[in-house]
Formats: C-alpha cells, sequence, structure tokens
C-alpha cells in the first residue's frame, strides 16, 4: 500500500462541548460535487445535485433511527447509463431549462411563445407607447449621425469599399430590432472586427490587387461568422466567450486600438505605401522609410486639427454628460466641415486623399458572391470564427452592461442568435461583420432610448442617406475619416481598468500586459490566443494537481485517503489549516476556479469525463 502524506489540517478530534448529534447534522452536508456524511451511511462520491440531496437525507435519517456505533462506507446505487447520458446532455445544453414555459401550454401559445422567443419586439410592440417613440426617435437620429462617418471609416480599416460601412449599418440594425433583446444596443460595425478582417483575410489575398475576391471572402467569413454565433446561442454554448476573461478583453481592445491608431499614420500622413503588418516595428519601419518622399504636411496638419476638435468635444460631453449630443454629432460634423474646406480649396489637386464617387441605392443582393471553393475556404471560415467570437464577446458585454445600469436582464443566448442571424443576414446583402460597438452604444444610452427601435430610426436615416445622399460625401477626405477612427480608438485603451488590476490582482494584470503585447508586437491574433493561454494555464495546472482529503470515521478509528487529480470535474478544494474540530472544517475554492467549473460543467467533454469517473466508481469493490 502506497505511502500517504498527512492531511493538512492539524486536529481531527471532535470537541468536548460538541454533542454527537451537532457533529453529524454538521458534517451531513451537501458540498458541491460531493457528499461528505460521517454517521452511519457514510458517502464520498462524485454526484448529482438529486443524488447529493438524497445521500444526506439518507444518512440524517440513518442518524436518527440508528443509535448503533457501527459505521460503513458505501457507493451509492449505480445510475444507468441512458439516464446519465440524459442528466449530463440537459446540464450541458439546456441547465436553465428554456422548454419550462412551454409545458402545460396550449398549441396556439406554444406557438406564441416561441415566435417571442425568437422575435423579443412581438413581446414588447403592443406596450409600445407613443412617448416612447419620441425618445428612440431622438437616440435613432442621434446613433445615426455617428453611424454613417464612423460606417464609412471602419469600412476603409477593413479594406472594403466605403459604401459598405453604410449598407452595414441598415440591414443588421433592422434585423437586430426585431430579434435582439438589450434595448440600449445600437449595432454596426467596430473597429477590431475591421481590423481582424483586413489583417486574416490581407494574409491571402491582397486588396489592392484582387479587389473581387477579397470583396466575396469578406462577404463569405461575415457568413461563416454568423452561423457560428447562431449556433452558439442555438445549442446554448454561449459560455465559451466566458473564456474571454475582464483581464483578457482590456489588453486586448487596448492592444487593437494601438495598432489601428498606427494604421491611421497612412490616412493622417497621407502616404501612398503602406505595410500590411500590424506589429508596432513594421509599422514603425514603413512610416520613417517613407519620411522624405512621401510624408504631406497638408494632411497631416488637417487631420490634426480635426483629430483635437473630436477630443476637445469628447472631453466636453464627459464634463457634461447633458450634451452628450456635442460628442456625437462631432464626427459627422468633421465630415462635412472636411468636405466643405476640400470642395472650396481644391485641396484633392495638393495631395489631400478623398473617398471619391460613392454608389447611390440599397443593399444589392450577395449571396451569390459567397466563396466555397478552395483554397480560400479554410481561410473564410478560420476569418469568421475569430471574428465572430471577438464581435460576440464585445457585444454582449456592452449589451450586459447597459442592461444592469437599467436594472433589467438580456439573455445571452437570445443574443448570439440575434447578432448570428443578422450577419447571414448581412452577408446576403453585401453587409460585413457587425456587432455592437460600445461607442455608438454610449451615445444610444445617453440619448435617452427605450427599445429597439432607435436601431429602426437609425436603419431609416442610413436608408435616406443611401438613397439620396451619398454623392455628398464624394469630397470627403480621408484624414478626417483617420481622424474619426483614431479618436474612437483613444476611448479604447482603458489605463484606469488596468491599473485596478493591477491593484487586485497581479496574475490578471499579467494577462492584461500579454494581451496588449502580443496585439502589439506580434498580431492580433497571436495577442487573442496568448491572452488566453495565461490566463487558464495556471487554472490547468490547479486541474492536473487537484489534492483533497476524504476523512472516513470508523469506530472509534479515523481513516483519510488521498484522491489524485482524477477527481471530479477539474476543481482545486483545500482545507483551512485553522481550524479546530473535524466537525467545523471550512472547505474553500478559488472564486476562478469555481467560475471555471460552472463553465467546464456545460462542457461536453467534462460530462464524457464525469460519466467515465462515475461508472469506475461505481464498480469500485466494497
Amino acid at each position: 500500500m502506497p505511502h500517504l502524506p498527512q492531511p493538512p489540517f492539524h486536529s481531527l478530534t471532535p470537541t468536548a462541548h460538541q454533542s454527537p448529534n451537532t457533529q453529524k447534522k454538521k458534517l451531513s452536508t451537501k458540498l458541491f460535487p460531493l457528499v461528505f456524511c460521517m454517521g452511519n451511511a457514510d458517502y464520498v462520491y462524485p454526484s448529482t445535485s438529486d443524488e447529493a440531496e438524497a445521500a444526506a437525507a439518507e444518512c440524517n435519517n440513518n442518524d436518527n433511527n440508528n443509535s448503533s456505533h457501527s459505521h460503513k462506507v458505501a457507493i451509492p446505487p449505480p445510475q444507468p447509463f441512458v439516464k446519465s447520458l440524459k442528466y449530463n446532455l440537459k446540464e450541458t445544453f439546456f441547465p436553465d431549462d428554456p422548454l419550462r414555459q412551454f409545458k402545460n401550454q396550449s398549441p396556439p401559445r406554444k406557438l406564441l411563445l416561441g415566435l417571442q422567443y425568437f422575435f423579443p419586439i412581438l413581446e414588447w410592440g403592443p406596450r409600445y407607447s407613443l412617448d416612447f417613440f419620441k425618445a428612440d426617435l431622438i437616440s435613432g437620429v442621434t446613433i445615426a449621425s455617428l453611424a454613417i462617418p464612423q460606417g464609412i471609416s471602419y469600412a476603409k480599416l477593413a479594406n472594403l469599399p466605403p459604401i459598405l460601412g453604410l449598407y452595414s449599418s441598415f440591414v443588421p440594425a433592422l434585423v437586430y430590432a426585431m430579434m435582439g433583446s438589450s434595448r440600449d444596443l445600437a449595432v454596426g460595425t467596430v473597429a477590431v472586427a475591421s481590423l481582424l478582417t483586413a489583417s486574416m483575410l490581407g494574409s491571402q489575398v491582397s486588396a489592392a490587387e484582387n479587389p473581387q475576391l477579397y470583396l466575396h471572402l469578406a462577404f463569405t467569413a461575415t457568413f461563416f461568422a454568423g452561423l457560428f454565433q447562431a449556433a452558439l446561442g442555438l445549442f446554448r454554448l454561449g459560455f465559451i466567450v466566458d473564456f474571454l476573461s475582464h483581464a483578457t478583453i482590456v489588453g486586448f481592445m487596448a492592444g487593437a486600438a494601438t495598432v489601428v491608431i498606427l494604421q491611421q499614420l497612412k490616412g493622417i500622413l497621407g502616404l501612398d505605401h503602406f505595410t500590411h503588418a500590424t506589429d508596432l516595428v513594421s509599422v514603425m519601419r514603413s512610416v520613417f522609410s517613407q519620411t522624405h518622399q512621401q510624408w504631406r504636411w497638408e494632411s497631416a496638419l488637417l487631420g490634426f486639427c480635426f483629430l483635437f476638435f473630436l477630443l476637445v468635444t469628447r472631453q466636453f460631453s464627459k464634463k457634461r454628460p447633458k450634451f452628450f449630443w456635442v460628442s456625437a454629432l462631432a464626427p459627422l460634423t468633421s465630415v462635412i466641415l472636411g468636405s466643405l474646406l476640400v470642395y472650396f480649396t481644391h485641396a484633392e489637386k495638393h495631395g489631400v486623399q478623398v473617398i471619391g464617387q460613392l454608389k447611390k441605392g440599397l443593399n444589392p443582393l450577395s449571396f451569390g458572391d459567397l466563396v466555397f471553393v478552395s483554397p480560400y475556404l479554410s481561410t473564410a471560415i478560420k476569418t469568421g470564427i475569430v471574428t465572430g467570437v471577438i464581435a460576440l464577446a464585445e457585444g454582449i458585454a456592452v449589451g450586459r452592461s447597459f442592461a444592469m445600469f437599467k436594472n433589467y436582464h438580456i439573455d445571452g443566448n437570445k443574443e448570439m442568435i440575434a447578432i448570428g442571424t443578422m450577419n447571414v443576414v448581412g452577408s446576403l446583402t453585401s453587409c460585413y461583420l457587425t456587432t455592437g460597438p460600445f461607442s455608438r452604444s454610449a451615445v444610444n444610452f445617453n440619448a435617452g432610448c427605450k427599445t429597439a427601435v432607435s436601431n429602426i430610426v437609425m436603419a431609416l436615416a442610413v436608408m435616406l442617406t443611401l438613397l439620396f445622399l451619398t454623392p455628398l460625401f464624394h469630397y470627403t477626405p480621408l484624414v478626417v475619416l483617420s481622424s474619426i477612427i483614431i479618436s474612437a480608438m483613444l476611448g479604447l485603451i482603458d489605463v484606469e481598468a488596468a491599473l485596478h488590476l493591477w491593484s487586485i490582482d497581479k496574475f490578471d494584470f499579467l494577462v492584461c500586459i500579454s494581451a496588449y503585447a502580443g496585439v502589439v508586437f506580434a498580431s492580433v491574433e497571436i495577442g487573442l490566443v496568448l491572452a488566453v493561454c495565461v490566463f487558464h494555464t495556471p487554472h490547468t495546472l490547479h486541474c492536473t494537481r487537484i489534492q483533497f482529503y476524504v476523512v472516513i470515521v470508523v469506530v472509534d478509528a479515523l481513516f483519510w485517503f488521498r484522491w489524485g487529480s482524477l477527481s471530479y470535474e477539474c476543481f482545486c478544494l483545500w482545507r483551512d489549516q485553522k481550524h479546530s474540530s473535524l466537525g467545523t472544517f471550512p472547505i474553500r475554492a478559488s472564486i476562478e476556479m469555481l467560475n471555471n467549473i460552472r463553465m467546464l460543467r456545460r462542457c461536453p467533454v467534462s460530462w464524457c469525463l464525469r460519466l467515465m469517473l462515475r461508472f469506475t466508481l461505481q464498480t469500485l469493490p466494497i
């Protein structure tokens, strides 16, 4: 028999002032998936919550009905494999039992509830009032003034035609208004997803040399991103997004914002040739290698003036929240002023680059442009999955944040279905990846929106722009778009959040810095993977080196056993060494690990391992 180390606690002797019944009642306790019950029937085994309650009740009944001093250790009756499989499947995919509302309902009622689940507008629409419409009208017009210049800017960031930014603020907004559960989320294109699209697709196809194929791959990547997002919601797998911790998101967003700002040096300085790489070294080398040849001081002067204007208006709105509309209208004001300046001064003849002609009309259909052939299919799928996860993480985080302020709840799985559906529909109507950007949603929130109708108002405003106003953007200077992007990206570099992580948890700060450094010095994809790996490495080590102790009292003797890392469910339990008796020992668990337990309990791999472990324990000889 192998040597067993000493248990990690000092005394196992019950205190004198405790009666046996008191000791037994304290020990007859359900602790997570384990039941520790010291008495006439001692069960120590991994179990479901129902099994744990039954075991604890049996222990207490035996304690009350039998006063003998005989003790035994027993494995509970084996559960049928089909029953265990059914339970674990339900726990993995439907832990909150979403079908409970359909029980004991008539067929018409079930149909209505099903439609309301996928289209929440059918639930709150009948209660919509004129006061709500007034608030949503103001909010919708306000965010439209921000969505139009931002959409054009982010499309250029993704190396796509600027008109796609307007297309992507029209159709997806209508879809989300019908299917989304957030009242405050204003959907549209985002800088990080645009940068990822340009980076991942640009590594395979050059947007300058083969723009048509690049455009088709962008639609295809959006299609697969939408399918992936909707599938996560339908199969109740939204917990996957939770693997992106707060520290990871803070560092990743700051790194991506830094990379985006560096990329905008091309527009600010008026450079014709620029690197497609996103790392700091490559960008700086590209900038300074053209110092004496292609820098245009006219473009730089114009860009810094508009950037200064945008930053001043933002600070003004922060100090005086009632004037939120000042910063919301600043980008559109910059576009109008820049266009007028170029038109009257003919600055395009002096090195200031402009957008050029934008096509009038609504979104053309693009389902025939999707690419499902090699060798580009794998690139489109990979780009879609990566950008889809990032877009989901940002959209759901923003939606939950504003829902918390207004004291209402949003269903993460519903949001995934809504965001996924709007991206699938968008990919078929000449749109690229959209989600709920923070800047636009913050303006929507501050403008006093009441429902998702604000997205419909914004979509109608964009529709009017597409039909009648696109020729007015012909003289819009690219340097103004770069200034708008830089202004928006500076708001994503959250230094206060990073310092807060340093004061709370040094390891989380390390995760944040790893994400930032990986994105800035390597690439966006490497930074994301590095941050996730660094965050989960210590938890993986805990999972592989679990040590906890099972104490069994047999008559007056005490036996204890050490279980290794195969123990149930990848979490670490340990005993506090500052207790004084067997009847009152506490069990502690890391908060981060408990969060991982919640996610791992819903992982298919996890419940397969649980079935194997339970079968092994049930077949052990007693």
